[in-house]
């Protein structure tokens, strides 16, 4: 039996830090997603404050792969 994999890629957003965004988008996926086998982690990025310099909210892009069902 052979099985066939889609990609999505979404963005998940945390104020703590990109493996918390990460997970975040993961988390998200699962609510209606079934069947995850991966993810890859990409673009990495954040939003500054520009008085403080300080990270606000980091972003992770976020490729999820799942196995499409067959019926």
């Amino acid at each position: 039996m052979t099985s066939v994999a889609k990609i999505i890629e979404i963005v998940g957003s945390s104020n703590t830090g990109w493996q918390d965004a990460a997970q975040d988008a993961l988390d998200e996926a699962k609510k209606t997603i079934h069947g995850i086998t991966g993810v890859e982690v990409g673009d990495m990025t954040a939003k500054v404050d520009p008085n403080s310099g300080n990270i606000l909210e980091y972003h992770n892009a976020v490729k999820i792969a799942f196995v499409v069902e067959h019926k």
